[in-house]
């Protein structure tokens, strides 16, 4: 029997929106390589650059009423904060194999060609995680509705997806690796 005086410890793995519990980062080879190339260059030359932003103000005298010194050190805690995210993510992160995708299936690393049915329109999207998408590059994130909607999809399969303005339709018109 548990002395009920002593509280009971609780662990926390993580912390963060996930009420506790860090999140699995998906991503396709491209995305690792690009997430890795981010956190070398942040590392690296934007630390500099921040460094030398910060020496230079500090030569401009007193640093209580220094907006210059104020403006670079903010920026360097944007940018340690930006890199702790990164290195978080590419810690937690699963790449996509090759084998992973399935052949004539909307998946992760798999480039899809939609026709918007009500828009008689057709779009393609690159399937990757949620920590790659870029609707500016047609990275489509599988946890979107549209990502949800065509998951594990084929071509020639229709889907409906709940938006704002009403269902959307949209046609799977070809699938291929990315």
């Amino acid at each position: 029997m548990r002395d009920r005086r002593r509280p009971v410890r609780r662990r926390r793995f993580g912390c963060g929106a996930q009420g506790g519990r860090v999140k699995e980062v998906i991503l396709t080879p491209e995305g690792y390589e690009n997430l890795k190339q981010e956190i070398e260059t942040l590392s690296t030359d934007k630390r500099r650059e921040v460094a030398e932003r910060i020496r230079i103000a500090r030569e401009f005298g007193d640093i209580a009423e220094n907006a210059e010194y104020d403006d670079a050190k903010n920026e360097q805690a944007h940018l340690e904060a930006r890199i702790a995210l990164l290195e978080e993510r590419l810690k937690m992160a699963r790449v996509v194999t090759k084998k992973e995708i399935k052949s004539g299936e909307v998946s992760i690393g798999t480039k899809v060609r939609l026709r918007d049915v009500g828009a008689n329109k057709t779009v393609e999207y690159h399937i990757v995680g949620s920590a790659e998408a870029n609707p500016a590059e047609n990275k489509l994130s599988n946890e979107s509705p549209v990502g949800k909607a065509i998951m594990g999809r084929k071509k020639g399969e229709t889907v409906e997806v709940a938006a704002p303005r009403g269902k959307l339709k949209f046609k799977i018109m070809d699938i291929k690796a990315a």
